[in-house]
């Protein structure tokens, strides 16, 4: 990664990393391997404003998705690419996440999703 983030076209390079940090995001994410690739990617997307808050989110995604603590501020102050994520996939399916996100949501879209995986969740119990 440190090695596209060098090249002289710092949005096609930033998307290809932010590619790329999503997907292994994704696949280590309940991983204990994933502290360590993100404390090693840190260093790496330092100066990288954009990447560093969506390794940031993951990082949050992940706390959830553990049942680790949080805070309402970092789900209602996140953006709505987290939002949407926390909202819509099965990554994070916290009830007291999605019951935030109903209520409090950024866009109607996330509180709408958030609303329909409780209803799901409430059906499959």
């Amino acid at each position: 990664m440190a090695a596209v983030l060098r090249d002289q076209d710092t949005t096609m390079a930033d998307s290809t990393v932010g590619r790329l940090l999503d997907r292994r995001a994704a696949d280590l994410l309940t991983n204990v391997k994933f502290t360590v690739w993100a404390q090693n990617l840190t260093e790496v997307i330092a100066d990288r404003t954009f990447l560093t808050l969506r390794l940031r989110e993951w990082t949050l995604l992940r706390t959830i998705a553990l049942g680790e603590p949080w805070t309402a501020e970092e789900l209602t102050g996140a953006t709505d690419w987290f939002q949407r994520m926390a909202a819509t996939t099965q990554i994070a399916p916290s009830p007291k996440a999605l019951g935030l996100l109903a209520e409090s949501g950024r866009t109607r879209r996330v509180r709408n999703a958030a609303s329909q995986q409780l209803r799901h969740r409430d059906q499959s119990n």
